[in-house]
């Protein structure tokens, strides 16, 4: 479509979903788009985050755009770095860093006589027709209320802002939490470290990864026969979401039933010491928390040089971790690998839309959107990533596709010419979020744990439905569920 008004679009984000959404928009004939992006380089999640073993949890091959497959990855599943490559390369390909503001954290946003009012840490960046927030959930770090953590002598900080330059051969290395970063850090430092300490809360379910290098010879076939890249990008995406992603909603019981064998299987096949099998061994259902695959965690947690700390923590003192068992573990580094506030989605940005209403307001009880990407009272405000989007063990670049196009679908009614304000009706949006309400108990996250997904409401922040269903609603927009101006 060539568009017929020259509307002018912000993009908070320069991320996978915020590069995705700057080259769609152009394609689609819109050429005055901004980026802002609040670091100094691109790339998002895969940007931020270098800690020793970083790796994609989803098969290289499904982890890409659809439109720019890439035949050269080295392994299964692609190392953090590669993936960052992967989308310079793009943002080469396309041309995409001409467009972007680094630097720019965006501040404000204020629906003003009919535009979105735009300021930076620099200052105004004036009027836009429309702004598309491509923000992620992996980037506000969490820290642990840990008595003492300013206190310790040694180096500490979370793995989201991992020391580059920090050489660990030698040291005695403390990494507390046990969720999929740190299991990918245990396979990592344990053969590195002198001693290798992980501070255990709560045990996880882990599936077996199937690593392993991608042979030269099929990424020569896939070079040259690209329909067989493409058909193997769609198994894996069918894969995904038709089995896994389905079992965990209750929707696909025969597949959740394997699951749940194959989570068992690994732990006890792979894990000799009983004692030691006990603690690892969860309390919960298989997929409440976010499963974690790995190929190496069981074997790493193993070795002499390791243990698994699951006395509670009382304090952090100069020389280390003390546990209420009275013991002080002695530490050169301690490493919080303790995830981040996946519900702060906008904040701390002060968003206001119609009549000067703020969207923190709005959010007061939970955030909530209408099908995750549009919010009542605030127009031509599009999320890439809103509340109840398929998040978790998803590609996030299928979902992130998916719904630009839905919200590139209002944009392009927007610029026809005979439209300038588009947001979804109250109505439409309490109805939506009344059917996540009532569909959250069939699926296996409200089968009773902690987990990211869950707001400090109470309130499951995760598409409650298959993936098909998601894919079905992001097709095409109920254009009757929205209100136009």
């Amino acid at each position: 479509m060539t568009a017929k008004k020259n509307l002018r679009l912000a993009v908070i984000g320069a991320g996978a979903s915020g590069m995705m959404a700057l080259i769609k928009l152009r394609e689609a004939g819109f050429h005055d788009v901004t980026i802002y992006e609040k670091a100094e380089t691109l790339g998002g999640t895969w940007r931020d985050n270098r800690y020793p073993g970083v790796t994609c949890d989803v098969p290289s091959h499904g982890y890409r755009y659809s439109f720019e497959p890439n035949p050269d990855w080295s392994r299964v599943c692609a190392p953090g770095s590669e993936i960052l490559d992967y989308l310079k390369a793009v943002a080469r390909k396309y041309d995409v860093e001409r467009s972007i503001r680094f630097g720019e954290e965006v501040t404000r946003a204020i629906w003003q006589d009919g535009k979105w009012q735009v300021e930076t840490t620099s200052g105004s960046q004036g009027a836009f027709d429309a702004v598309i927030t491509a923000m992620g959930v992996l980037h506000h770090p969490v820290y642990p209320d840990i008595p003492g953590r300013e206190s310790f002598e040694g180096e500490a900080f979370h793995t989201a802002r991992w020391k580059d330059d920090l050489d660990l051969a030698g040291k005695r290395v403390g990494v507390i939490g046990t969720g999929s970063t740190a299991t990918q850090i245990t396979g990592a430092l344990v053969p590195k470290v002198a001693h290798y300490s992980l501070f255990q809360r709560t045990a996880q379910w882990i599936a077996p990864l199937m690593q392993g290098p991608i042979p030269e010879e099929q990424k020569a076939l896939f070079r040259a026969r690209p329909e067989l890249l493409e058909s193997e990008y769609q198994r894996i995406s069918d894969e995904n979401n038709s089995k896994f992603a389905a079992a965990i909603v209750g929707a696909n019981p025969r597949a959740y039933e394997k699951l749940v064998q194959v989570c068992r299987d690994y732990l006890e096949t792979s894990v000799r010491n009983p004692e030691l099998r006990a603690k690892l061994t969860p309390n919960y259902a298989v997929g409440c928390k976010r499963l974690i695959l790995s190929e190496n965690f069981y074997d790493a947690i193993q070795q002499p040089n390791a243990e698994l700390v699951t006395d509670p923590i009382e304090r952090i003192e100069a020389r280390g971790i003390r546990t209420k068992d009275g013991r002080l573990h002695e530490l050169d580094v301690i490493v919080f690998a303790t995830g981040f506030d996946t519900h702060r989605l906008m904040r701390p940005m002060d968003v206001r839309g119609r009549g000067g209403r703020a969207l923190e307001e709005a959010w007061a009880e939970g955030n909530q959107g209408y099908l995750a990407v549009t919010v009542p009272g605030f127009p031509n405000w599009f999320m890439i990533g809103g509340p109840n989007s398929p998040i978790g063990n998803f590609s996030w670049l299928l979902t992130a596709e998916n719904q630009f196009g839905y919200a590139l679908r209002l944009i392009e009614r927007l610029a026809r010419g005979n439209v300038s304000e588009i947001a979804p009706k109250r109505e439409a949006a309490e109805r939506f979020n009344a059917d996540v309400r009532a569909a959250l108990p069939g699926t296996v996250w409200a089968t009773g744990c902690s987990s990211w997904y869950i707001d400090k409401h109470g309130n499951i922040a995760s598409w409650p439905w298959t993936f098909e269903r998601f894919e079905e609603e992001m097709s095409e927009p109920r254009w009757d569920d929205f209100e136009m101006a």
